[in-house]
């Protein structure tokens, strides 16, 4: 198939868009104050084209995808008295309406050029308890109330499957990471690296899929971690399995540039399928075009003992939710990176042209 290029393909669906740019130090700055770091055009396919002209860059996220089934947390604290101290976060309710969306200009807009949902982080700023990395976040909401059990979804195998409000779901997404810090310590996996999708469970987390680049490589890698499901006594014992997508996760300084990974603005998608016990990956770069790459991956989330874990329980009694967006690990603590700001490049963004979820 025929490659076209993204910087062509926004320049034909938005002309005379109001938009003004101006370049340095490989910064392209819009009138809207939002900094996109990324400036050479990069291959997109067909597909891409296609889902850029359904997206409306003058409308809101919810006015472009369904988010009804959605709440969000911003990286910033909450302006409701009732969550003073706490992090931002904007329900289903509120974050799905079409008549009165809501945006953040600086965490969760849309892109004034190809209407792609972005999801900014800073590497510093309030996070939620019990974790030390900010984000802005979707997270999946099937019932209004958390305590309800239907706004979770379990797998077959759990005792209590009929109590939730699916069993298995599906999340589907087409994107980009447009950024990731540019510092940080590159020994720390954390550092240079963002979460873009989720199953989070009762305690720990079955699929965590992440981007990492090295500053000074061109492309970055793409995999996802298993967290052994250690709980009560074993909590301690917990800790994530690795699986390499595109390019190698555990990449340090003086790596070789993974050139099977996926570039900055690349857009590519991933695709969780979670069907009676089994969690099914998908993954694509490429899309559409001769070249494309498709890696598929498999795990039956009832059995413990992933990959001769002795403390890995599996996930057949825990209750789980789907999340996706920007998590960004690149902290100021073990990750070791700094926070000074966007024009510092500490920051992470995340551009998607697709998502859905089916429950």
């Amino acid at each position: 198939m025929k490659k076209v290029y993204l910087s062509a393909i926004v320049a034909t669906l938005l002309v005379g868009c109001a938009n003004t740019e101006s370049t340095s130090n490989n910064q392209v700055t819009y009138e809207t104050g939002k900094v996109a770091n990324s400036t050479t055009p990069l291959p997109a396919t067909a597909h891409t084209a296609t889902l850029i002209a359904n997206l409306d860059p003058n409308k809101a996220p919810s006015q472009n995808f369904d988010l009804t089934k959605w709440k969000i947390n911003i990286p910033m604290e909450d302006d409701k008295p009732n969550r003073a101290g706490k992090v931002m976060e904007i329900s289903a309710q509120t974050l799905g309406s079409t008549t009165d969306p809501y945006t953040h200009p600086d965490w969760f807009y849309t892109d004034a050029r190809t209407g792609a949902m972005v999801f900014a982080t800073p590497n510093k700023a309030m996070t939620t308890p019990n974790s030390k990395n900010a984000r802005s976040e979707l997270r999946a909401m099937l019932a209004k109330s958390y305590k309800d059990p239907k706004n979770n979804f379990a797998i077959a195998a759990n005792p209590d499957a009929a109590d939730y409000g699916s069993i298995g779901g599906e999340l589907s997404a087409t994107l980009s990471v447009d950024w990731v810090s540019t510092s940080g310590n590159a020994e720390k996996n954390g550092a240079f690296s963002s979460v873009i999708g989720q199953i989070h469970a009762q305690k720990n987390e079955p699929l965590k899929i992440a981007y990492r680049k090295l500053p000074g490589h061109e492309h970055g890698s793409l995999y996802w971690r298993y967290e052994i499901n250690a709980t009560g006594d074993n909590y301690s014992k917990r800790k994530d399995i690795y699986h390499n997508v595109f390019g190698q996760y555990n990449l340090r300084a003086g790596s070789v540039d993974p050139i099977d990974g996926i570039k900055l603005g690349e857009v590519f998608s991933y695709d969780v399928n979670v069907e009676g016990n089994m969690m099914n990956l998908t993954f694509i770069k490429n899309i559409g075009e001769a070249d494309e790459v498709v890696k598929t991956f498999s795990i039956d989330l009832s059995k413990p003992h992933y990959q001769g874990e002795e403390y890995d329980e599996g996930y057949a009694n825990s209750w789980m939710y789907f999340k996706a967006g920007n998590y960004n690990q690149c902290n100021v603590g073990s990750s070791e990176c700094t926070n000074n700001g966007i024009d510092a490049g500490d920051y992470a963004k995340v551009s998607f042209y697709e998502l859905t979820l089916d429950q």
